[in-house]
């Protein structure tokens, strides 16, 4: 029973692990969060090709690739909402005490999808959660550093912390969800392709690689192709 309840508790411990790290670092100068954003991209892409992509093809209807573009495609409309905080980059400037709907719902909707596939035998539980904690970082930082009051800062990490468990959730327990769920989760692999490439180029200065970047992403791809 508590290893059920990973699903639902190991996402919400990521969005509050990325709140923690943005009240010490600087997401968009530290080194440290360049490398582990990276690491995070280079993980998510070998677990999303090495185990997602061969289950969702098992399927014998052919209509699996076009579900996958589609998910590309609607990652590219969420990012256009959300200004790039999916791949760690918030493009937002100035500050403003408004209420950034469009973010909310761009991110609620990319991490309820991601929530879809996650299963405790899969590794994918935790490319997610990594993934999941610099997302929460850049995240916090523009919230924090807005002029919004507190109680809304809470709400919002709530919300966005519970997306996951929720879409992991509909999955288990509502039939309509678990029967169509190949193709979700083939959305979710255009969506994971989309995101986890775009990371790995944006955390280099001028889309070049130094070794140490270079080391992280060949750890990501290493860890999750033999853990």
């Amino acid at each position: 029973m508590l290893t059920d309840l990973y699903i639902y508790i190991l996402p919400i411990l990521a969005v509050v692990a990325g709140f923690i790290i943005s009240l010490f670092l600087k997401p968009g100068s530290s080194s440290g969060f360049k490398l582990l954003l990276a690491f995070s991209g280079a993980y998510l892409l070998a677990v999303t090709v090495l185990e997602l992509l061969p289950d969702v093809y098992r399927e014998p209807d052919s209509g699996i690739g076009v579900f996958i573009m589609l998910g590309l495609l609607l990652q590219i409309v969420l990012e256009f909402l959300s200004k790039g905080v999916e791949h760690g980059h918030l493009h937002f400037h100035g500050k403003s005490n408004s209420f950034p709907l469009l973010l909310l719902v761009s991110l609620s909707l990319h991490s309820l999808l991601e929530g879809f596939p996650l299963e405790n035998d899969n590794h994918l539980l935790h490319g997610v959660v990594v993934h999941k904690i610099p997302v929460a970082a850049i995240l916090s930082v523009f919230l924090v550093q807005s002029k919004m009051n507190k109680p809304k800062v809470f709400f919002f990490l709530a919300f966005f912390a519970l997306m996951t468990p929720l879409g992991s959730w509909l999955k288990n327990n509502i039939s309509f969800f678990s029967e169509y769920a190949p193709y979700v989760n083939a959305v979710v692999i255009g969506i994971f392709l989309h995101v986890s490439t775009t990371i790995l180029f944006e955390s280099s200065k001028n889309h070049s690689f130094n070794a140490s970047k270079l080391g992280v992403i060949i750890l990501g791809i290493l860890l999750a192709y033999f853990i």
